[in-house]
């Protein structure tokens, strides 16, 4: 059976366990175009510029379809036409450059190096006929006298130059989830498990373009020259985002019951759909329905502004929305107490300022809950200034209670700070201990790495972090081998009992191989230093018996 490759701590390369960038091992001495190939492209060496360059040519073609969506719109299209025809330019001799140098270095690609005409068949393969697409409107237009506005439409091709990233991640996402079932396949893209792999990456970051793009165009929208403009890609864009916020909603109540703990068709997706995080999915995307559904009753305008609850969706690839619940829970005694104080300091001192200004000023004054009112922008030192006392014993209120309200609001700031502050270090010794029991065979194999990237990337912690943990969790582990345990608590484990008989046989051995064998059988037989029991079992241990 195949072992899983381990890492002894002489040779833990931390970067490449936590999955971090390394400098790219290329050989100065290789061919120009194999150096280029290994630098650029080649998808195999960890630390190249591969990824990079997907990446931003991701975000490049992306901005390109907003730029032809806004193209459509003539209030935004005029004023700054020169700026979008420069973007075009650029878009294009990236695309030009990008499909250049991949037609340059198609020998040298696994996917082509075998073909007769390597250039030829990269030439003829869909990514490069999708390439070559998105960039043949603006040769044509540039070297051809003729209306080519016929071919604009195909420079909505280089979206499609995105499945040159997603194709492999699909790829991978199959072989992982080979013979599972189709709920289990939707289980592994929509939650985070082992058969998820780039997949699930690229669907969350999918969704959180979404929630971005949705709630950015709902504060626009606010705006009234630009809703003015944009109001029909408003509504389409809105539309699409509910669209694909339900499908995802559907997909996480049809899979969570492969969740350890949401077991059951019925009553496994009525405790999903309660969770916090699809209860927030589900705000996402009520408002729209009930708009749609219930206009001609009531008027449900106010509802839209619900809509920027998508934003909590991004809390769910989050941890600090978890920390700060357990932080607050872990300290409300204390809080709770400091709220009560400060209540009780708000409501005397609203019923004091009522009955000191009043008279005074009955139009500001004119009951305590507009006394409450100023109590509490006096208490936060805010200060508005729309209501102010000016009686003498009103303002002397005003200073005391602004004085007061300084201690009053650093309490719960305090706490919150420190308690945060403590929840981080119990992490980290948390995963300080986890790393100990690691450790305590001197290597880390897959899956132990695998947890390892986990709570780094949870923690937040960087290569330099973790080196530093690793550091300290060794020292204390050859501390505790300089330090013996008794021989009562060595006793009370069987398996380390064992373990430590072993380890006096082969003291007892090497005894024996460093005396003088003579010699230590004339001192014990003096004065009977060994009984003849004893002196038999050495012999025996020295293989002399």
């Amino acid at each position: 059976m195949a072992t899983k490759p381990n890492h002894f701590l002489k040779d833990i390369d931390m970067q490449a366990i936590l999955g971090q960038a390394q400098e790219a091992e290329i050989s100065k001495d290789l061919p120009m175009r194999k150096w280029l190939y290994a630098w650029l492209l080649d998808p195999h060496i960890p630390g190249n510029f591969q990824k990079d360059i997907d990446k931003w040519i991701s975000f490049l073609i992306v901005g390109n379809l907003f730029t032809l969506m806004f193209e459509h719109v003539p209030a935004v299209y005029e004023p700054y036409k020169h700026w979008f025809d420069f973007f075009d330019i650029f878009s294009v001799t990236v695309f030009t450059v990008e499909y250049l140098l991949r037609f340059y270095l198609a020998p040298e690609d696994e996917e082509f190096k075998t073909a007769k005409h390597a250039r030829f068949s990269f030439a003829t393969s869909p990514f490069a006929i999708i390439d070559f697409l998105a960039v043949a409107p603006f040769y044509l237009k540039a070297f051809i006298p003729i209306d080519l506005r016929v071919l604009r439409f195909l420079r909505l091709l280089r979206i499609l130059k995105l499945f040159r990233v997603v194709v492999p991640a699909i790829a991978e996402f199959k072989r992982l989830n080979k013979d599972r079932t189709f709920r289990q396949k939707i289980h592994a893209l929509v939650f985070p498990s082992p058969y998820g792999g780039t997949m699930q990456n690229i669907f969350e970051v999918f969704i959180a373009v979404w929630v971005l793009l949705s709630v950015m165009a709902v504060v626009l929208e606010s705006v009234q020259s630009v809703h003015y403009i944009l109001n029909l890609q408003f509504v389409i864009l809105d539309a699409v985002a509910v669209a694909i916020f339900t499908v995802e909603y559907c997909m996480r109540l049809y899979s969570c019951v492969e969740e350890p703990g949401y077991k059951g068709a019925v009553l496994g997706r009525i405790k999903q759909a309660k969770s916090p995080s699809t209860f927030i999915d589900f705000l996402a995307v009520l408002p729209f329905y009930l708009e749609v559904f219930l206009h001609h009753l009531f008027d449900l305008r106010f509802l839209r502004v619900f809509r920027l609850a998508r934003l909590l969706k991004l809390t769910r690839g989050s941890d600090a929305t978890a920390v700060l619940v357990k932080v607050v829970v872990r300290e409300w005694p204390i809080m709770s107490a400091s709220a009560f104080i400060m209540l009780l300091l708000v409501i005397l001192t609203a019923s004091l300022g009522y009955l000191f200004e009043h008279d005074a000023q009955p139009d500001k004054f004119e009951n305590i809950p507009t006394s409450i009112y100023w109590a509490v922008i006096t208490l936060a030192s805010v200060g508005y200034g729309d209501i102010s006392p000016v009686t003498p014993v009103g303002r002397t209120l005003t200073i005391v209670l602004a004085l007061l309200g300084i201690g009053i609001f650093a309490i719960p700031a305090a706490l919150l700070a420190s308690a945060f502050s403590d929840e981080l270090v119990k992490e980290r010794d948390a995963l300080k201990a986890n790393l100990f029991s690691i450790l305590k065979d001197g290597r880390i194999d897959e899956d132990e790495a695998v947890i390892i990237r986990a709570e780094a990337k949870r923690l937040h912690l960087s290569t330099e972090e973790i080196n530093a943990l690793i550091d300290q969790v060794i020292q204390e582990h050859e501390l505790e081998e300089r330090t013996p345990l008794p021989i009562h608590k060595i006793a009370e484990t069987p398996e380390l009992a064992v373990e430590h008989y072993k380890m006096l046989l082969g003291q007892i051995r090497q005894l024996g191989i460093q005396t003088d064998s003579s010699k230590f059988d004339e001192a014990a037989m003096q004065g009977q230093r060994l009984s003849d029991a004893e002196f038999a079992l050495w012999q025996k241990i020295q293989g002399k018996a």
